[in-house]
């Protein structure tokens, strides 16, 4: 194993075991409930939202550590981003653990970088990118 692989799993690991944003979120202007029925994952998304700023974020339930990881690294990623920058980031994200062609190098996505290689486990994909769907359809349609 490579040093940046070793290091990405521990990344997932201990943002699995100690997430942050971790718990409800009081003054939550939009919320919204993710499941992935295949596996079990379930999280409710939660974001404060002022003047096209997402100002808070949190999250709570349960699943894997990929889908616990990424939630808790999306949370600390996102707080303080426009709308603008949340969408420029779902797409890079969302290229990144696909493995597309135009994806971006993973040294340039910091900590997010640690799901670089789910592309090889489809099935994985689904529980990295279920709280980032999750925000996308509490912007949509998940005022609380």
């Amino acid at each position: 194993m490579s040093s940046a692989t070793d290091l990405y799993q521990e990344i997932i690991l201990h943002h699995s075991r100690q997430p942050r944003h971790y718990g409800p979120l009081p003054g939550a202007t939009h919320a919204y409930k993710a499941d992935n029925p295949l596996c079990g994952d379930s999280y409710t998304i939660y974001l404060q939202v002022e003047d096209g700023v997402i100002r808070q974020t949190a999250f709570e339930g349960a699943g894997c550590a990929i889908s616990k990881a990424s939630a808790s690294l999306m949370t600390d990623t996102i707080t303080g981003k426009t709308l603008a920058e949340f969408e420029a980031i779902f797409a890079t994200f969302h290229a990144l653990v696909l493995g597309s062609q135009d994806a971006p190098k993973a040294e340039t996505m910091g900590k997010l970088a640690a799901f670089s290689g789910i592309w090889k486990f489809p099935a994985r994909v689904k529980c990295a990118m279920l709280a980032w769907h999750g925000v996308k359809n509490a912007l949509k349609e998940g005022q609380a």
